[in-house]
């Protein structure tokens, strides 16, 4: 290794994830300075999962660290099972600690702290507004008879809410015209049958077709089934592929979701 090369260290943790192969795949970096953007965005790129998190110390009172996430394609505003796996990997090294704080740049201050034998992890409420989003529907090819509730939130999320989970695991996109729409990410969700709640998230418009688990849609969707179930806390289960289970709680204004992470990879990355 040369004088001018980097030795990082890595980490690779499932998020919301009981075993490893399931929840949401995040690499977790953390770093004593930040790196340039564009070796953020090339690290994340050589990743090429959901998200990468890089982290470096925050220096003051506020908050424990700071942390930004990027996708293989772009930087994103709120990551959720990524910020889960980063207090995982760093509450893992002390034991002793109870609770971390994160500054982030769009999403103000977020906190993991230890729950049982799990985490929780407390994000803004981001609460979607009543919005005809026919261009979605369309690229979602569900049937829109079948459609209960279409909303919107400023930060290019769009929530279709589908009768039943049988609806919500059967929907199949059209990516291409998905994505034609930019950096949304697609929400569909319904009532669960093995949980109070099921969704699926898509993002192919930054690189991502269909996210495993995806705490900042939870973010969005809380508020909305916290109203009509008529209570604050509730299960749900994000029905992809990997598949993995949330606790979610509305709290005022703050969303905790609760679960578990498990890493898969500990190494060194050489720059």
């Amino acid at each position: 290794m040369t004088d001018a090369a980097k030795d990082l260290p890595l980490f690779q943790v499932d998020a919301f994830a009981d075993r490893p192969f399931t929840g949401n795949p995040a690499a977790v970096m953390p770093l004593d300075a930040w790196l340039d953007d564009a070796t953020l965005q090339a690290i994340a790129a050589e990743h090429n999962i959901a998200e990468t998190a890089f982290l470096i110390p925050a220096g003051d009172g506020d908050a424990d660290y700071e942390l930004r996430w990027f996708t293989p394609a772009s930087e994103v505003v709120m990551c959720g099972h990524a910020t889960l796996a980063s207090g995982h990997v760093l509450l893992g090294r002390d034991p002793g600690l109870e609770r971390l704080r994160f500054r982030t740049r769009q999403a103000g201050v977020l906190e993991v702290a230890r729950d049982g034998e799990g985490y929780a992890l407390s994000l803004p409420v981001w609460r979607p507004e009543p919005q005809p989003l026919p261009e979605i529907v369309a690229a979602l090819e569900v049937d829109p008879a079948r459609v209960v509730a279409t909303l919107r939130h400023p930060q290019r999320y769009g929530v279709v809410v589908l009768e039943n989970e049988a609806q919500v695991r059967a929907c199949a996109p059209d990516f291409r015209r998905l994505g034609a729409a930019g950096d949304w990410l697609t929400v569909v969700t319904a009532p669960g049958d093995a949980t109070d709640v099921v969704s699926r998230a898509f993002a192919p418009g930054a690189g991502i077709d269909e996210d495993p688990v995806t705490g900042s849609a939870h973010a969005v969707i809380v508020s909305y089934w916290a109203e009509r179930l008529g209570r604050e806390s509730f299960t749900a289960f994000q029905a992809s592929a990997r598949g993995g289970h949330l606790g979610c709680r509305l709290a005022g204004d703050r969303v905790i979701l609760t679960g578990t992470c498990v890493t898969v990879i500990e190494g060194r990355m050489r720059l």
